[in-house]
């Protein structure tokens, strides 16, 4: 019953934090999203299977048939919908700083006039504005955000940003042939934080380099991104939202693409978690761009639907008792000063000791991502790491690691993992011991005794 009640106050203090601009989208639980659902897979059978493999929403969809969002509707499933203004795409980089001109702020006007019975329907969770947009067009992207916030207040303004591999400007801040319109990415970031008014930070990173001398260079931007947007959203209050791939690169000519496999899918979604992530939406569910996603286009599963179903249940079953809690820190514990980490500026730990945990490491030496967690909610004097086996992101050699660490003698300690609570082992001296496999997760709770 404690445990219950706990849950419902907990709840009940996230409803108040994310306010009323959201009201269909439930932004207490940890969500889980995809990219594109194409035509031929918007019948019920389809829309059936995206509910079963622990989809929350779809983005990208047209909002102007109310026969494809009634069925949304009927399984609880959410719509990014596509409809209101000419959708904004960032790409090359060619057109930066022309979305005022090329996409006038009549236009949407005109569609939100048109469609205002229709964006009430209940499946319409939020509106898509503009993916990966360069620096230059947030400020009208901010404006474009007060009309929706003013006209469609139940379907707010979706927006994901480029990642940190996007090219920068070159040459002055009028320079139009680039990505982000910046001269770095964390200026890039706190450009829209400056100019756009909504209350997460949402982008995409894609770690699967096809070519294998590209991979180390990856594997650290691949942090270094995580760090930059992890830290706006805790010094801006906003809630993080990551997009991983299901899919795979299309690899050179005449090779084979390599799968994104369980363990693949595992490590982006659980260090995105480790930095924070609240929201977690998968590339793609329909072909949308690359190769094997989890449809082919005649709307055919791929191997990669039960994969992805089985990473989602994983998600489902940590996402109550992680949502209690808020990311306060990333710690990286065992990862080896050079591999090329150390360029970060992030210290990289032998074990790690927060004063609620002490002496936290896998036995075998090998790399850990952690996140150091407070309680959403006054009163609860619990305190949480979620802590991520990252010594295999390319899923190479499975292996099980040996976590042990200690708690204060007044507190105890609690673990849950994907299927659950865990059962820790605890020694004589105090230490607990837990076995942790390569690329899975468990969340350690430390708690008054």
């Amino acid at each position: 019953m404690k445990t219950m009640c706990s849950m419902v106050v907990a709840t009940a203090c996230m409803a108040m934090t994310t306010g009323a601009e959201a009201p269909r989208m439930d932004r207490s639980r940890l969500l889980i999203g995809a990219y594109c659902l194409n035509r031929v897979a918007q019948d019920e059978a389809h829309i059936r299977d995206v509910k079963e493999c622990g989809v929350d929403f779809i983005v990208g969809v047209g909002i102007r048939s109310r026969k494809t969002l009634d069925l949304f509707a009927k399984y609880g499933i959410g719509v990014i919908g596509d409809g209101v203004g000419k959708f904004w795409w960032g790409g090359n980089g060619s057109e930066a700083g022309k979305m005022r001109e090329k996409r006038p702020r009549a236009d949407y006007e005109r569609d939100l006039a048109a469609l205002a019975e229709g964006l009430d329907h209940p499946a319409i969770w939020m509106l898509n504005l503009a993916d990966e947009p360069s620096a230059l067009d947030l400020p009208y992207l901010g404006e474009l955000c007060d009309l929706l916030a003013k006209r469609a207040p139940k379907s707010p303004p979706y927006l994901n940003l480029y990642p940190n591999y996007a090219s920068v400007s070159k040459n002055t801040e009028k320079e139009t042939r680039n990505q982000l319109g910046t001269a770095t990415y964390r200026e890039h970031i706190d450009v829209y934080c400056r100019t756009v008014p909504l209350d997460y930070i949402a982008y995409d990173f894609y770690p699967y380099e096809t070519r294998p001398a590209r991979r180390r260079k990856f594997y650290v931007k691949m942090y270094d991104n995580f760090n930059v947007v992890a830290e706006a959203c805790r010094r801006t209050g906003r809630s993080f939202w990551y997009i991983p791939q299901v899919n795979s690169q299309v690899p050179p000519k005449g090779e084979d693409f390599e799968p994104t496999t369980e363990n693949r899918l595992r490590f982006q979604a659980y260090t995105a978690m480790a930095f924070g992530a609240e929201v977690v939406t998968w590339a793609c569910w329909s072909p949308g761009w690359w190769t094997n996603n989890v449809l082919t286009a005649s709307g055919g599963k791929t191997a990669q639907y039960d994969r992805l179903k089985t990473v989602n249940m994983e998600l489902r079953n940590f996402g109550p008792r992680y949502m209690r809690y808020r990311s306060t820190a990333t710690h990286y514990v065992g990862f080896a000063a050079t591999n090329g980490l150390e360029t970060l500026g992030m210290p990289l730990l032998d074990r790690l000791d927060t004063g609620f945990f002490f002496g936290l490491r896998a036995q075998e030496g090998t790399p850990l991502v952690v996140g150091e967690m407070s309680p959403r909610c006054q009163g609860d004097g619990s305190r949480a790491l979620f802590v991520v086996a990252s010594g295999d992101p390319y899923d190479s050699a499975p292996a099980v690691r040996t976590l042990s660490f200690g708690v204060p003698h007044e507190r105890r300690a609690e673990a849950y993992g994907a299927n659950g609570p865990v059962e820790l082992a605890r020694g004589p001296d105090g230490t607990y011991t837990i076995q942790l496999a390569e690329n899975s997760a468990v969340m350690l709770v430390s708690v008054k005794d």
